[in-house]
């Protein structure tokens, strides 16, 4: 005998019945996770795990007070496994450099979100330092040890090897060695140690070494520093509903220097303010990548 079927009418509204059931699922999950139970944070690892953390500290707080939910920071051990975590939401905000927002970016295609960045992000740079008295300009590398700090770094490594390669210096090819610290302060010790001639950090870090007296700058001193550019932001997975990505967004915008609160904060986040960005802001380092053979 011949089986019946549905009128294909029937089967559609059936059809996408399913499928905003799912979507509706979906969307309820992650409200609860994130709206009733935790939301997960991380950083790129750009600075030493303690000093991380006790830059984060004061911000989670102040978050959960805010959100009115639980807020985690969750370290991670390298610049990739913050841009797996976040595309894999395995966390739900992430601070990134402007390269591995980028990365997250490619990587999710197009699923992640940048809410705010600092005012200093819109105009960042980079310095090059050194001990060596006979290096004065990026021409006077040659020949020489050089560090970088994370391979994924935007302003220990993507923008300055840009701004190399501008120069007409190929680091694998007019250096003596390229070494990858892994992190900003490590750049710094390793040539306060002479263990290279020279290396490449963000100039936000050796601000703050040359405030609190961590750099002997009768020893080392910057020779270079670069033009300016978009860096690091605070990004979100597009999955997070856009009710939590607004209140999120202003609780970053409402932060301020009129409270002993806001002070810390700030203070800790090397930041005057936080102002909006967009994805739009970091084509120039996706342009940077891609010449450099990184993306």
């Amino acid at each position: 005998m011949k089986r019946s079927s549905a009128p294909s009418s029937t089967v559609s509204r059936r059809a996408l019945l399913g499928v905003a059931g799912a979507s509706a699922l979906l969307a309820t999950g992650l409200a609860q996770a994130q709206s009733g139970g935790v939301l997960r944070v991380t950083a790129i690892p750009d600075e030493s795990p303690t000093e991380l953390a006790r830059k984060a500290a004061p911000l989670m707080k102040y978050l959960e007070g805010k959100l009115g939910l639980k807020v985690e920071y969750t370290p991670v051990t390298d610049y990739a496994a913050s841009v797996e975590a976040l595309v894999n939401r395995k966390v739900d905000l992430a601070w990134f450099g402007g390269f591995t927002f980028v990365q997250a970016h490619v990587r999710s295609g197009g699923k992640v979100i940048p809410l705010v960045q600092r005012e200093e992000d819109e105009k960042f740079r980079s310095v090059f330092i050194t001990t060596d008295a006979a290096i004065r300009t990026l021409a006077d590398l040659k020949g020489k040890d050089v560090s970088f700090g994370s391979q994924s770094s935007t302003s220990g490594h993507l923008m300055p090897r840009s701004f190399l390669l501008q120069a007409g210096l190929n680091p694998e090819s007019d250096f003596r060695r390229v070494a990858y610290s892994g992190a900003h302060d490590a750049t710094i010790a390793a040539v306060a140690a002479g263990k290279v001639q020279a290396g490449a950090l963000n100039i936000s870090v050796w601000d703050k070494f040359v405030a609190e007296k961590k750099v002997d700058l009768s020893k080392v001193r910057v020779f270079y520093t670069t033009p300016p550019y978009y860096d690091y932001n605070w990004t979100v997975h597009a999955d997070m509903p856009a009710a939590l990505r607004e209140k999120l967004s202003q609780a970053f915008l409402t932060l301020g220097k009129d409270t002993a609160e806001g002070q810390e904060i700030l203070a800790l986040q090397r930041a005057t303010r936080f102002v909006p960005t967009q994805a739009a802001n970091y084509k120039g380092i996706e342009a940077a990548a891609k010449s450099a053979g990184l993306l």
